[in-house]
């Protein structure tokens, strides 16, 4: 899950990690007084959960507290369009005004998982308010890289190193080594998949502050931190999306045409692999789980079948705790219920896999059945062609 900046930056300050001061505004007038109280100027800053948002008008200095108003009126509503959000963009509900501050200096912070080692790793550059994507590719001898050991947490002389390698001397340094330790145990109790601070400023005045931040947590953990979770803003995600989680259904729409009903992630992958592989691109991926119900298969369809762009279904179930009879069955329902007018391709393995297959042959409906998987893939990219 992802939230807003305003959002980042409270839980921030709950840590003691130094950010500017920041109000939202929600309407003209406030955005007004709010520029007013932080001394006659603000940064204006549209919130969605999108990178980029300068580059797309998204992020506006007001000089004086009309300006700011002017400014607030410009944004609220607008569809704000960037390199992360698409050609469609996204609508933005919330303004977040910001007190400026005197820059020294931007650079680059992040913490995150790295998948290879399964350990919490930093990220650090001198080349703070560029994505580090573009860092990486043309400069990548500025990044530092710093992985935590799990059983030790961040030792001190690792917060130094990173803070040694970001240029910071006299008391930006001691400011550094403590924002970093507070910014991890951030990121541990609250069950974070990502901190990104960018740019992280060193002020005229020596100070160390977050200018723009970024969270995001593991789904899996925020039923630990119900307070986390009344960060969400179901707005900035896709409708599909939000539905599948009614249905415990793990949802992420894509850009293809095949429709893809899979049960577990690694098999859901393979599959959307092989789609390409065959010359073709999934629409989304749908991990129904272990152990859905009929009704879950149902609406797993449905769900599929509400974007217009699937031309075809491919279902890829190995039944393992999950059994094959219940898909078929809650295919046939489905397909009778909603009526599905696309090419269905469905490909079953495992526990009740006769009996499922005989339920699809007895449906009367114009189902195709594959004999394994790449046969599903061929047979599915086919019928779209």
């Amino acid at each position: 899950m992802n939230i807003h900046e305003y959002q980042a930056k409270e839980l921030l300050r709950q840590y003691k990690v130094a950010t500017p001061d920041g109000k939202v505004a929600h309407d003209a007038e406030e955005a007004r007084m709010i520029t007013k109280e932080f001394g006659g100027a603000s940064v204006v800053k549209a919130q969605i959960h999108a990178g980029g948002r300068g580059k797309g008008g998204g992020v506006k200095f007001a000089t004086d507290p009309d300006k700011a108003a002017e400014l607030f009126k410009a944004m609220i509503g607008m569809q704000l369009v960037t390199k992360q959000t698409g050609a469609e963009g996204r609508k933005v509900r919330t303004v977040f005004l910001s007190k400026p501050v005197d820059i020294e200096r931007e650079l680059y912070l992040s913490f995150l998982v790295d998948r290879v080692t399964s350990r919490i790793t930093i990220l650090a550059s001198t080349e703070g308010g560029v994505e580090i994507e573009e860092v990486a590719e043309k400069t990548p001898e500025k990044i530092v890289k710093v992985a935590v050991d799990p059983a030790l947490g961040l030792n001190g002389f690792q917060a130094r190193q990173v803070a040694f390698a970001l240029g910071l001397e006299g008391n930006s340094f001691k400011q550094g080594v403590v924002f970093l330790q507070n910014l991890y145990k951030l990121f541990v109790e609250k069950d974070c998949s990502m901190v990104e601070i960018n740019p992280l400023v060193i002020t005229k005045q020596g100070d160390v502050t977050a200018l723009d931040a970024k969270i995001g947590f593991d789904d899996n953990g925020l039923v630990r931190h119900p307070d986390v979770l009344a960060y969400r803003d179901l707005n900035e995600e896709a409708e599909e999306e939000v539905e599948a989680s009614k249905y415990n259904l793990n949802f992420i729409k894509l850009d293809g045409s095949i429709g893809c009903m899979v049960n577990g992630a690694g098999l859901a992958m393979a599959t959307m692999d092989i789609i390409k592989y065959c010359g073709s691109s999934p629409a989304n991926f749908l991990d129904v789980g272990g152990s859905a119900t009929e009704d879950a298969v149902k609406n797993a369809f449905r769900i599929i079948l509400q974007d217009k762009a699937v031309k075809a279904v491919l279902v890829n179930i190995f039944g393992g705790i999950m059994r094959c009879d219940i898909v078929a069955s809650g295919i046939v329902n489905a397909a009778k219920e909603i009526g599905i007018k696309v090419p269905v391709v469905v490909r079953l393995e495992g526990t009740n896999v006769e009996e499922g297959k005989k339920i699809l042959a007895d449906s009367g409906l114009n189902l195709i059945v594959a004999a394994d998987l790449k046969d599903a893939a061929e047979k599915v990219v086919a019928s779209v062609k």
